[in-house]
């Protein structure tokens, strides 16, 4: 079946007269009987029921009908979409994250990026760290969101910061440690601990979560997909975690003490060059603006 041949049915349809059809689509009486041939064929049922002197839809050809006009009127569509009239290339800005907080965070820079640059199309994508430096190196990505990797991770970009964000305990505020001001990691040495899946966490996170568990059993430990499901454990009282400030909103029944003998961590964004890539320039310089 294609559109010729549905476009051959529609014209004989309307006009229940195969040389008038043939006039409307410019084309000779034998070539539509020929495509209505063969689409009865196809179908497996008569489309017209055809004398010498009249041509009348079939009851099967008029329950064929409305299918051929919404499948002409996709193509149509289609075809529209993609006229040469209109602009063809789409400039796109493919950014990828460690989680969905740390895209929030770029909400004002992109909206900053709208601003100058109306008719780009960003691509926001959540993906496992594993990932996101392989899509970046490959050019599925422009960019990765996210905290500064140690020296052992090999990336094959730039980085440029854009924050130092503190590390904070996180807990309920029914818990005991919700009444300091300020812990170390010593002091978080016993208790039950919500922790990012190591693959959904950084490198640097993945680091200092593994000081913290040390040698303590599994029972211990309660591990999690997202920073969001982290505050839901934390907040019925599972137990503990350390985050970077940012990644836990705040909440009414969530405590954020910050850790005084953690580093703060750097977060910032990756990419291989601006070169060529006016978009990536322009959503550099609004990111930096906004975390100024």
């Amino acid at each position: 079946m294609n559109t010729f041949q549905l476009s051959c049915f529609l014209a004989v349809a309307e006009y229940l007269n195969f040389s008038q059809a043939a006039q409307s689509l410019h084309v000779t009486h034998p070539a539509v009987s020929q495509q209505i041939q063969s689409l009865e064929k196809e179908l497996n049922v008569k489309l017209f029921q055809r004398t010498t002197r009249s041509v009348k839809l079939t009851e099967a050809g008029k329950a064929f009908l409305n299918d051929a006009q919404q499948i002409i009127a996709i193509s149509e569509r289609a075809k529209k979409r993609f006229d040469s009239t209109m602009p063809r290339d789409i400039e796109t800005l493919a950014l990828g994250f460690y989680n969905f907080p740390c895209m929030f965070l770029l909400s004002e820079a992109l909206e900053q990026l709208r601003a100058v640059r109306p008719e780009l199309h960003p691509r926001l994508r959540v993906i496992p760290f594993q990932h996101i430096y392989r899509m970046l190196a490959e050019g599925d990505l422009d960019a990765v969101v996210g905290f500064k990797e140690s020296p052992s991770v090999k990336i094959s970009a730039v980085y440029k910061e854009m924050a130092k964000v503190p590390m904070v305990c996180v807990c309920s505020c029914s818990h005991p440690l919700s009444q300091r001001t300020e812990v170390t990691l010593n002091d978080l040495s016993h208790e039950r601990l919500a922790l990012f899946v190591p693959s959904r966490a950084s490198i640097s996170i993945a680091q200092l979560q593994g000081q913290l568990m040390g040698e303590r059993p599994p029972s211990k430990f309660y591990f999690c997909e997202s920073a969001e499901a982290i505050s839901v454990l934390v907040t019925a009282g599972y137990g503990i975690s350390i985050l970077p400030e940012f990644l836990i909103p705040d909440m009414p029944l969530i405590s954020k003490i910050p850790l005084t003998d953690v580093e703060p961590l750097s977060f910032g964004i990756y990419y291989k060059s601006v070169q060529g890539n006016p978009a990536l320039k322009a959503f550099l310089s609004c990111a930096k603006e906004c975390f100024m």
